[in-house]
């Protein structure tokens, strides 16, 4: 059993991947160190601390752990190994993760050896519910296959806009998914969570920007499914990527969570773009991500119908006012009090309101929302490019489009649900980056989201001509996500395991 301070070391450094470098000979330390062992007492002062988490590896040796112990159980059988970095001057422990091994397998390793790998932020092992979850981005998927390696690239601003709106963004799902009944659901690995779902996203919407992480100030994290029951997610989720200038191992950067059932995200929007509008709150950034490994109870228990559809994934937008590629043109909120869909404290799996969750609850209120906009700005449906609505399952956003006046090419594109299943407080926003991977400059997009409680945000944004200069930087879009060659598919059984979770 580790104790506290020997496992919140660990957390540290392997979080991000820290390292050190001596300035004066070269070499570099997968640890913080004060002095170089090389170059002695005069390198004090001249060790510079880095990062690997945003940069890429290569698999130099492995080997199969095929009678995993005590917390490394639920992993099953595991490819372990040696990876390199920058040229082989940093070498460091590592899993091969998203990787189902079989008994009856056999693993090429040497097909495996001298690849290319990509950090990913994982759990570490299985902790009773009691513990802090151990978290490490000492875990690895090779760069080309579904995860691919970008590099991020910090770029001087080039335009001031007189609005706030989306300056970059990013959706990351899993490899795993089950189809059945005519739609594919994106299942988590078993080593994640919401909470290195919401990492993974984070990180490409920095990676699309091109904006220093110090330069986030804020970060919200919209969820329902929060492993914990206090505790945030948005101190982590900070911590890895970086965010806001670091001083003596804190972020410089206000972190919260909200939440709002699946629009625990998008009501979120409208506070990160007024924070970065006003200039007294000094902060030139904000990211907001909704991340969820969206819950159901069995099939063929109380609530199991919500099972047929349940996603995993998490989608994240960073606003600001520098090369903008999405303004924001106005919004409008609605809330009322109509549970249709609850977990009580305590409870492991949320219930639903049945037939409440129709006509009195989504439709009502996502209706609502997107007709006041429309009425505020003096819109038409002809005037709107895109429509995208929550996507609890395949039918409901097809009919309150159509209640609205809004035809099939006008919302279509946004509808990702038969793709990755409800990912939740990741819906809307998964619906809405997928129209940002195919917009034109100039193009008018309507959000309506929803959440059960009840609520609806929408957002009027209208592209401009940067979205077409950033979208060279953005490999993972939702379209690549869907169309993966390398997706992998799970039987049932396997995907409740998988849900489960170490």
């Amino acid at each position: 059993m580790s104790s506290e301070p020997i496992e919140r070391r660990v957390s540290y450094l392997g979080d991000r991947l820290r390292a050190t470098c001596c300035q004066i000979c070269g070499k570099e330390y997968f640890e913080i160190r004060d002095y170089c062992g090389n170059c002695g007492r005069k390198s004090f002062g001249k060790m510079v601390s880095t990062d690997l988490f945003y940069e890429m590896g290569k698999l130099e040796a492995c080997t199969l752990v095929n009678e995993p112990t005590n917390k490394f159980t639920k992993l099953g059988n595991y490819i372990y190994g040696v990876i390199s970095f920058h040229d082989g001057k940093v070498r460091v422990p590592g899993r091969l993760t998203d990787r189902i091994i079989k008994d009856s397998d056999e693993i090429d390793f040497s097909a495996l050896e001298e690849r290319n790998v990509v950090p990913r932020f994982r759990r570490r092992y299985s902790v009773d519910k009691s513990d802090v979850i151990p978290t490490i981005s000492l875990a690895f998927t090779f760069a080309d296959e579904y995860y691919p390696y970008q590099a991020y690239t910090i770029c001087k601003p080039v335009k001031e806009y007189d609005s706030p709106g989306i300056v970059g963004y990013g959706v990351y799902t899993s490899k795993f998914r089950i189809r059945e009944a005519n739609i594919e659901r994106s299942v988590p690995f078993i080593d994640e969570d919401s909470i290195s779902a919401a990492v993974e996203a984070g990180k490409l919407a920095l990676t699309h920007s091109g904006i220093a992480s110090s330069d986030v100030g804020k970060i919200y994290v919209g969820s329902e499914s929060n492993p914990y029951a206090v505790k945030p997610i948005a101190s982590k989720v900070a911590q890895v990527l970086k965010l806001g200038e670091e001083e003596e191992d804190v972020q410089s950067v206000d972190a919260v969570d909200t939440e709002f059932a699946c629009k625990a995200a998008t009501s979120m929007f409208k506070d990160a773009a007024s924070l970065v509008n006003y200039e007294k709150s000094h902060i030139k950034n904000a990211i907001v991500i909704g991340s969820d490994n969206s819950q159901a109870a069995p099939r063929d228990c109380p609530g199991g119908e919500l099972d047929l559809f349940v996603g995993y994934g998490a989608a994240a937008f960073i606003f600001g006012k520098h090369d903008v590629i999405a303004e924001i043109e106005g919004w409008y909120s609605c809330t009322s009090d109509t549970p249709d869909f609850w977990r009580r404290d305590g409870e492991h799996h949320p219930m639903h309101g049945g037939r409440f969750t129709g006509d009195p609850a989504y439709f009502k209120h996502v209706r609502k929302a997107a007709k006041k906009l429309m009425e505020r700005l003096g819109l038409q449906p002809s005037d709107v490019n895109y429509f995208v609505a929550h996507q609890p399952n395949a039918q409901f956003p097809v009919r309150v489009a159509k209640e609205l006046g809004f035809k099939e090419d006008q919302y279509m594109p946004s509808l990702q649900v038969v793709k990755f299943g409800n990912t939740y407080s990741g819906a809307s926003p998964l619906g809405l980056a997928a129209i940002l991977d195919v917009a034109k400059p100039n193009e008018r997009i309507l959000v309506s989201s929803y959440g059960s409680g009840a609520g609806s945000d929408a957002y009027s944004f209208v592209t401009t001509s940067q979205i077409l200069d950033k979208r060279q930087r953005q490999k993972m879009t939702v379209r690549y996500q869907a169309q993966n060659p390398f997706i992998e598919y799970v039987d049932y059984a396997t995907y409740r395991r998988l849900k489960m979770g170490m």
